[in-house]
């Protein structure tokens, strides 16, 4: 669905002809990405006074069928989305010849994302969520001339298509920011492109994150890095799981030694690294201070059927966001749950809801 947004017009008859004389032509902006949440931070990160015609899209497919049809003359891309991510509809851009105006508005902050989408003809790249002026800023540089003073007002939101916001998308869109800060911190330590999944985020009893954690463990055996957080009425811990298999790949990337104490070191920094940044990434959205506890070894060389087992009166009912780092063009995931207690949840909703309207 497209909206006509900006049109000049002095409300009076016998001046039809030279309101048209002045009318701005609307040009055709598409916003891609697959949260809902996160086309609706972009919608209104466009201040009411610049004349676009705004399409929507939901992954990269949908996202090229709209611009082969003209919508998306100018396009905000993630990278991150199913079906087709940014980095394919780039490529597909180039190998169809097609030529709109990309700026890429990612979660994925590693320089080496924002090298990729450049080559591929992203004009401009901007971290998530996208502050509007620099929104603005990177319009103008297309030929946009748009006041870089003028921001949304507080009626522009009934006059867009603004998508309905639920609490789990809301979550995950914030989780998938987090995420990206963690994985940009991991690719420096390592050296090495992070590959980025979809978070998933569910309402899990203990049985259904037995299920998940089995999944996880694809028939392997697992050592598991636990930490608390705690802080402005959210608890949780976070688990961060390595493939047994994995784990001497790791080291070799790190230099780090074979023996066991040496690599048991490594995967607390790791996980200290991880679980860290991805918390911190969090409180930062959503305005709260997480206080994290010391990384402890939840369990080492063992099977799923164990770790749930020494924890299941703890874990109960949570609210779990899942998500697998994988290491491009290595064989080695890392996979991490954050597990938040039923009880954070109505913080959260609270939180998320002063953020979504």
């Amino acid at each position: 669905m497209a909206m006509c947004l900006y049109q000049q017009n002095n409300g009076s008859e016998n001046q039809t002809n030279s309101a048209k004389d002045h009318e701005v032509t609307a040009i055709p902006l598409l916003v891609c990405d697959d949260s809902n949440m996160a086309r609706k931070q972009l919608i209104r990160a466009l201040p009411a006074n610049w004349p676009f015609r705004i399409t929507q899209a939901t992954n990269g497919l949908e996202g090229l069928e709209a611009i082969r049809a003209g919508a998306g003359q100018i396009v905000l891309l993630d990278l991150t989305m199913p079906e087709l991510d940014g980095f394919g509809v780039l490529a597909a851009l180039r190998e169809q010849a097609l030529t709109p105006e990309v700026i890429v508005v990612s979660g994925d902050v590693q320089e080496e994302a924002v090298r990729r989408a450049k080559a591929l003809g992203a004009r401009a790249f901007i971290k998530k969520p996208a502050d509007p002026i620099q929104l603005a800023e990177a319009l103008n540089s297309l030929g946009v001339e748009v006041p870089l003073a003028a921001v949304p007002d507080d009626d522009y939101g009934s006059q867009l298509p603004l998508p309905n916001v639920s609490f789990r998308d809301a979550f995950r869109e914030v989780s998938n920011v987090a995420m990206g800060r963690a994985a940009e911190l991991l690719g420096r330590v390592l050296g090495i492109f992070i590959k980025l999944p979809i978070p998933n985020v569910n309402i899990l009893e203990v049985g259904e994150l037995h299920m998940a954690l089995a999944d996880a463990q694809r028939g392997q055996r697992l050592s598991a890095i636990c930490q608390g957080f705690i802080g402005g009425g959210v608890a949780g811990e976070a688990l961060l799981i390595f493939h047994d298999s994995e784990i001497e790949d790791v080291a070799r990337l790190l230099n780090a030694q074979e023996d066991e104490s040496a690599q048991l070191e490594m995967l607390l920094d790791l996980a200290s690294i991880i679980i860290g940044a991805c918390l911190n990434g969090l409180s930062e959205q959503l305005n709260i201070t997480l206080s994290q506890g010391h990384p402890l070894v939840l369990g080492q060389h063992c099977p799923i059927e164990d770790l749930i087992r020494i924890n299941q009166r703890r874990w109960k009912r949570t609210l779990a966001v899942e998500i697998s780092y994988g290491l491009e063009n290595l064989e080695i995931h890392f996979d991490l749950l954050l597990l938040f207690t039923e009880d954070s949840v109505p913080r959260l909703r609270e939180t998320l809801d002063f953020m979504i309207n």
